[in-house]
Formats: structure tokens, C-alpha cells, sequence
């Protein structure tokens, strides 16, 4: 009886075949899955807490007003007041009704009914600015309206 030794096989070299087709494939993935900033936002706004929150069913059909102080950068240029941001601009509520009229413009007719009007509104902010949007939201009939704010955390002991 003879006993072979058994040599050392060497492992074969891996293969980088496939490695093209899963590099397109994940970023294929991310580039479908990303979500782009729709507007860059101008104005500081810390959401105040609530207690009752309720969450918004479909967001593609939520226009988002924002108000509140300019960025650090941008008060030389417009001071310290509270701004209203339509998209990416600063507006006056007098602009509203326009602002109303291209979002409509920009969705299904059947779905204008179903629009929200979101007001993202700094908790420092006098009700002044805030009101006087309304009024305009309601003179251009977008009648359905809410406030964004955050759900207050409670700590159980």
C-alpha cells in the first residue's frame, strides 16, 4: 500500500465578472429610490409640539407655505421679520392666490379636491403673518388646511 500525499491545491482566482453588473445594479437601486429636495429651504422654522397629531395620508398632494426668520445668510438682505416661502422663493400673501393656482395647475383634476395646504410655521411667529395667509388661502378656495408640527415625546417612569 502506498500513502499519496496530498498536494496544496491553490484556490482559484475570484471572478470579477459580475462585479459590473451589481455596481449598475445598486445604483440603478439608489438612483430610483432617492428622493430629490424639492425646494431649498430660506426661512428658519422649529415646528412646535403637539400633543394630537395626525399623520397626512397621500404627500405628493401636500403644497407646503413656509414661514419664519430668513437664514443667517439671507438677514443682511431681508432682516430678521418672518417671511412666507412659496417654493423657492420669498412671497407676500398677495402672491398666495397664484401659488394656489399653479399648484392646481400642476395636479390631476380629479385630485384638486383631495389638495392640502401645509403651513410650516417658526413657533417663534406672531399670528399676524399667519392670518393674513389664511385669509389669502381662503379668497384663492384652498379651504383644506393644516399646520405641521411634531409629536410630543412622552417618557414613561
Amino acid at each position: 500500500m502506498q500513502i499519496r500525499k496530498k498536494k496544496k491545491k491553490d484556490v482559484p482566482p475570484v471572478s470579477t465578472a459580475s462585479l459590473p453588473d451589481i455596481v449598475f445594479m445598486l445604483l440603478f437601486f439608489f438612483m430610483v429610490t432617492t428622493v430629490m429636495r424639492e425646494t431649498s429651504l430660506k426661512v428658519v422654522h422649529i415646528i412646535p409640539k403637539a400633543k394630537e397629531v395626525a399623520k397626512l395620508e397621500r404627500k405628493s398632494l401636500v403644497a407646503y407655505i413656509h414661514i419664519g426668520p430668513p437664514l443667517k445668510p439671507l438677514q443682511p438682505i431681508y432682516g430678521t421679520e418672518p417671511r412666507i416661502q412659496l417654493d423657492d422663493a420669498f412671497a407676500t400673501p398677495k402672491d398666495i392666490p397664484t401659488f394656489v393656482e399653479s399648484v392646481k395647475s400642476q395636479t390631476n383634476e380629479a385630485e384638486v379636491p383631495l389638495l392640502t395646504y401645509s403651513l410650516k410655521v417658526d413657533r417663534d411667529t406672531k399670528m399676524g403673518i399667519v392670518v393674513d395667509v389664511k385669509q389669502e388661502l381662503r379668497k384663492a378656495q384652498a379651504l383644506k388646511i393644516n399646520y405641521s408640527t411634531s409629536k410630543i415625546v412622552d417618557k414613561q417612569d
